[in-house]
């Protein structure tokens, strides 16, 4: 009996150690996440033309609130015969860098301050000068309970807006060939830094595990205001079989000729889209 008291007594002693350090939570947490969406909406503007994207990235995050990130998405690359509108010329891919540090300063609010750096690989300006398209933006959002609210603030020039590229641009019309609108930047603008968006969202649930997402968006280009606009979704999204499943409407007031996009096709035609215009976006998404 005092043996087997013994043998007890040496396994417990050596099972609590390993015990705790099982239960023992790490500090450092690393995430993935992959989508496939049948458009790629930024900001309410297409960036493949309606086309499907397929994106992904990794978070780490310490225990501590900070954390780093990044992501990744196809663009459009091809060529445009038009200064404005969206296509990321002789670059097809989007890749963004950002790091940060979350906090809870009083209960339920989650405040986040951070960098966000929107990098395009071999994208350029249809210009001589081959103007790039990056972008860095400084941002601080807020988090209660349903609500979220962002606000970022470019500290470059926004997404390569620029008196260079920028200076006397017209929007076109929405038939080939080409035709310029009325509807033109300043010839002596100068850059965009101090550009902003403001990003407010609201997450419900309505029963059987769909939730209702809302959001509202306003961007403002500094010293370009025919860019201005704000952009609006509504979405229904849920979790089966390990995946979330959502249906987005998405819309916005941007003006539609500034936002058009003459691209190239095969032989030198050109062929316009709208890449403002309203859609329903589809998309399937796995966090692991």
């Amino acid at each position: 009996m005092k043996k087997l008291l013994l043998t007890t007594a040496v396994a417990a002693a050596l099972a609590a150690p390993i015990a705790a350090w099982a239960q023992a939570k790490s500090p450092h947490t690393v995430t993935g996440n992959l989508s496939f969406n049948s458009d790629y909406r930024f900001r309410g503007i297409s960036q493949t033309l309606g086309q499907p994207a397929l994106q992904g990235g990794i978070d780490y995050s310490h225990a501590s609130g900070l954390y780093l990130g990044t992501w990744a998405s196809n663009v459009y690359g091809g060529s445009n015969r038009a200064a404005l509108g969206t296509a990321y010329n002789n670059g097809n891919l989007e890749w963004d860098f950002y790091g940060g540090y979350k906090f809870e300063p009083v209960k339920d609010i989650n405040l986040d301050l951070g960098l966000l750096h929107y990098y395009y690989p071999g994208a350029k300006w249809n210009l001589p000068t081959n103007d790039k398209y990056n972008n860095t933006e400084l941002y601080v959002g807020v988090g209660y309970k349903w609500f979220t609210a962002k606000y970022s603030h470019a500290i470059s020039d926004y997404f390569g807006m620029k008196q260079n590229t920028m200076g006397g641009a017209c929007g076109i019309e929405g038939t080939t060939p080409v035709v310029a609108t009325t509807t033109c930047a300043g010839t002596n603008n100068g850059g965009s830094k101090g550009s902003s968006y403001l990003d407010l969202g609201a997450t419900f649930e309505i029963g059987a595990g769909v939730n209702l997402g809302l959001h509202y968006g306003k961007a403002t280009v500094k010293n370009y205001s025919i860019m201005n606009y704000s952009d609006y979704k509504i979405a229904l999204s849920k979790d089966w079989v390990g995946f979330t499943w959502s249906a987005a409407y998405i819309d916005s007031n941007a003006k539609a000729d500034v936002y058009r996009t003459a691209k190239i096709n095969g032989g030198g035609a050109d062929s316009i889209y709208d890449t403002s215009k309203s859609a329903v976006v589809l998309s399937v998404a796995k966090t692991f």
